[in-house]
Parts: structure tokens; C-alpha cells; sequence
């Protein structure tokens, strides 16, 4: 029997400020423990909603292990204190998790399935390292020429990404200085209030002399990340810090970060149930696969492919989140599709913001929603990144 297909809407989405890793304000805050205050704080934003009507919490997380391991979704959801029926699963697609956590939550709700679903993703950089604590390649990784690119590093790959695009050190430094302008211009004007759920971070710091742990509290409102104080001067004296003869550096590569997100997205049916106004249409998304040596471009043809099923144009977005994971990857993708480098990341990207691997799509899907709405803009936008061993993810939303 054959079933029509029906809308998903997000009417909730937020985020936690992002913490440098790992020596920034969330690096004692388990990663858990932030996907906690965000399933309280996004559900806080749709009162009406009955818990019980969840059918599922989807948490994008890009290495599952330690304090993020076991199934950090369903144990989340259970120290949310959500009601012992609502299920819980954690995925991983590398940088793109929390985008193909929303996803896969509208799918549940398209296909009839479900209802309401919260998708997510949460990520501590400063307490799971980048490769997890434990790194077990494949032998065979190493066995055949064609499967060392596997075992590259990120930052190899955006120096092949920048030598065969021709993305120069100067480009790549000038769009990370906006990209921190941006940043801090948003901030300083308030556009990220909306999107943010201030978290309150407790600090225990050993004090050697007199014996005791000193205990502090603070608010944090604001990502970390930011900074008014850089320029293309202090960037170009910076050096390269995957190839001594590359164009790649700290500071026009994304920051490693922690962080997590929230999104509920609901039917039609439960919209009227519950009285709720949606924010945006989940429309469509596409995922595909590049070489791993030149991962970055990934974006190249999985934006394309969203777009064709969405049935749109380039000209028809009014909003472009790409996540910046190395400035010649973005300027890459740039130039190669002809994006309006105005419609890119208004509000600056992950070399600014930071980059919670497993969180950054749902925060980028939160951070197009509600900088949309807060420019009073309508119509499409686009999520989209770059993805470990050689793969692009591209989301197409529709604000309302």
C-alpha cells in the first residue's frame, strides 16, 4: 500500500554557546550533560507539546566513545528526564552527524512513522580528541596505494584541496578575517540570541596549597571563538601547520570546539495538535562521495544533487551555511559552484564559530532558521559541509 509523503517542520531549534577545546569554558562539561541542557531547552520553547508524542531522539555524534559513547541519545534523553517510552539513537557521518540526525528525524515524520521528533548532535573536542582515544586503522588501509588518502589527515587534504583549486595563503587568510568579522559583528548586534540557550558551567580547580577545590560558576552566553583582535597581518605570520611548504594554518582552519545543538521537528498533524508555529519546512537532503584525498570539496556535488531534488535553483537561496572546515576548502566550493560569497555564512563559520564535529549541522541548521527569521527573510536555505574520507552533505530547508 502506497503512502503520500508529508511535510516535516522544525518549530524549535537551539544550541549551546561553543567552547574552545580544550582548554575553554566547556571542557570540563561533559558532552552528554550539554545534550541534556539543550533537549530541556528546546522543548521549553514548545510548551504545548506533550513529551509522550516524541517518537524518537536522533544525536549526531563523530566519535562515539568515552564520555559520548554507549548510546549518548537515549541516555540524554533519559537525563532530560523524557518519559521512559521515547526512544533514543546516535549516528555518526563525521562532520555532517547532526545534519543527518535532522534528516533522518524527518524522514521518521514524512513517512508517517512518527510525529515529533527531536534531532540533535553533540560533540567534546576537548574530551574526545580528534581520532578518538583509541586509533585501530586498517592494515589494509595501508596495503593498497589507493587506500592511503583513508588515513589522511584533515588538514593534508585542504592543502591538495588548495593546490588544485589554486586557493593562495592570502585568500585563504583574507576569508578567514571576515569570517571573524562576521562573527563578531553578530554577536555584538545580538543575532545569535535567538538560536543560543545560555549554559551555566561549573568549574572545579584543584588549589595545591591549601588542599581544596575551588568551585566556580558562570553563565555562558557567547561562543568563545570569535575574535575582534585578529587582522591579516597577525594571520599571514602564522605558520603552516600540515606542510612546511603549504598555504594551511590555525588560524584559516576551524576550530577544534565543543558544543551541542537541538532540533524538534514535527507532521502537519502534530502542528495543529499542539498549536505550533513552524519555523521552517524540511524540504530535502543529499549525500555523496568524493575522493578522500580532496574530502573538502565534498560540497561540489552533493549541493547539486540537493538542489535537483528540491526542484531549485542556485538563485533561489537566500541563505548558504557552509561549514568552513579549512578556508581553501570553503573558497574551493565557493568558486567552483558560484555561490554568492554574500549569501555565505552571514553570520561567519566554523574558523570563527568553532566546529563541534558531530554538532555542527544541527547547529548550522539552527543558525539558518533563526537568522532567516531574524532578518524577517523567507524562502530556502542550504546546509551544507564537507566530510572525513572523501564525502559532501547538503540539507535544503525552507523558512516560513
Amino acid at each position: 500500500m502506497s503512502q503520500q509523503i508529508q511535510d516535516a517542520y522544525i518549530v524549535a531549534a537551539t544550541r549551546t554557546p561553543v567552547g574552545k577545546a580544550p582548554r575553554g569554558m566547556l571542557r570540563q562539561v561533559r558532552p552528554d550533560d550539554m545534550l541534556v541542557h539543550v533537549l530541556k531547552s528546546v522543548l521549553a520553547q514548545v510548551p504545548s507539546l506533550e513529551a509522550k508524542s516524541i517518537g524518537d531522539v536522533v544525536v549526531g555524534c563523530a566519535f562515539p566513545e568515552a564520555e559520548q559513547g554507549l548510546n549518548m541519545a537515549r541516555i540524554g534523553a533519559l537525563l532530560a528526564g523524557l518519559p521512559d517510552t521515547v526512544p533514543g539513537v546516535t549516528i555518526n557521518r563525521y562532520c555532517s552527524s547532526g545534519l543527518n540526525a535532522v534528516q533522518i528525524a524527518a524522514d521518521r515524520i514524512r513517512l508517517g512513522e512518527a510525529d515529533v521528533v527531536i534531532a540533535g548532535g553533540a560533540e567534546s573536542m576537548s574530551m574526545v580528541p580528534m581520532m578518538g582515544n583509541k586509533v585501530a586503522l586498517n592494515p589494509e588501509i595501508f596495503a593498497r596505494d589507493e587506500n592511503y588518502a583513508i588515513a589522511y589527515g584533515m588538514g593534508i587534504t585542504a592543502e591538495n584541496v588548495a593546490r588544485q583549486w589554486q586557493v593562495s595563503r592570502e585568500d585563504q587568510d583574507a576569508f578567514s578575517l571576515e569570517s571573524h568579522r562576521r562573527a563578531v559583528a553578530a554577536t555584538a548586534s545580538g543575532a545569535f540570541r535567538a538560536e543560543i540557550s545560555p549554559l551555566e558551567v561549573t568549574t572545579r580547580t584543584p588549589d595545591f596549597k591549601t588542599h581544596e577545590v575551588r568551585v566556580s560558576t558562570k553563565t555562558m552566553r557567547d561562543d568563545e571563538g570569535p575574535r575582534a583582535d585578529t587582522s591579516l597581518e597577525a594571520l599571514a605570520k602564522l605558520k603552516t601547520a600540515f606542510d612546511a611548504k603549504g598555504s594551511v594554518t590555525a588560524g584559516n582552519s576551524s576550530q577544534t570546539s565543543d558544543g551541542a545543538a537541538a532540533v524538534v521537528l514535527v507532521s502537519e498533524a502534530a502542528l495543529k495538535r499542539y498549536d505550533l508555529t513552524p519555523l521552517a519546512r524540511y524540504v530535502t537532503f543529499a549525500v555523496k562521495g568524493v575522493s578522500p584525498e580532496i574530502m573538502g570539496i565534498g560540497p561540489k556535488v552533493a549541493v547539486p544533487a540537493a538542489l535537483e531534488r528540491a526542484g531549485i535553483g542556485l538563485a533561489e537561496l537566500k541563505w548558504i551555511e557552509l561549514n568552513e572546515a579549512f578556508a581553501a576548502q570553503a573558497l574551493a566550493v565557493i568558486r567552483d559552484l558560484g555561490l554568492d560569497p554574500g549569501l555565505v555564512n552571514p553570520h561567519g563559520g566554523a574558523i570563527a564559530l568553532g566546529h563541534p564535529l558531530g554538532a555542527t549541522g544541527a547547529i548550522r541548521t539552527a543558525t539558518l532558521v533563526h537568522g532567516m527569521r531574524g532578518r524577517g527573510e523567507k524562502g530556502y536555505g542550504l546546509v551544507t559541509m564537507c566530510i572525513g574520507t572523501g564525502m559532501g552533505a547538503a540539507g535544503v530547508f525552507e523558512v516560513l
